[in-house]
């Protein structure tokens, strides 16, 4: 069984930074590709950031390159998220996710952590 628990979401205002943290327990993280996703009430849920399982290869959606970090210490299966010069339209649900194939296709999800970010 694997599980995936969020932690660090919160209130900012517009500029301002967050740091999300994902914790994984069960399984083999040190073999999975990590994502973080995001939704909020109007939108569908959009891919944010991803990380192989070494860390050594990244990718991030255009609206967050420059501004969002991804990064993971395997050691303590944990995947990480900073987002500096946070916007309004960042405001969302954060939701991590575990690629136990390395096909994209995400197999384990948290449930979440909110973000609101203020004008």
């Amino acid at each position: 069984q694997v599980q995936l628990l969020e932690s660090g979401g919160g209130s900012v205002q517009a500029g301002g930074s967050l740091r999300l943290s994902c914790s994984v327990s069960g399984g083999t993280f040190s073999g999975y590709g990590m994502g973080w996703f995001r939704q909020s009430p109007e939108k569908k849920r959009e891919f944010v950031a991803v990380i192989n399982w070494s860390g050594g290869e990244k990718y991030y959606a255009d609206s967050v390159k420059g501004r969002f970090t991804i990064s993971r210490d395997n050691a303590k299966n944990t995947v990480s998220l900073q987002m500096n010069a946070l916007k309004p339209e960042d405001t969302a649900v954060y939701y991590c996710a575990a690629d136990s194939g390395n096909d994209y296709d995400y197999d384990y999800w948290g449930q979440g952590t909110q973000v609101t970010v203020s004008s």
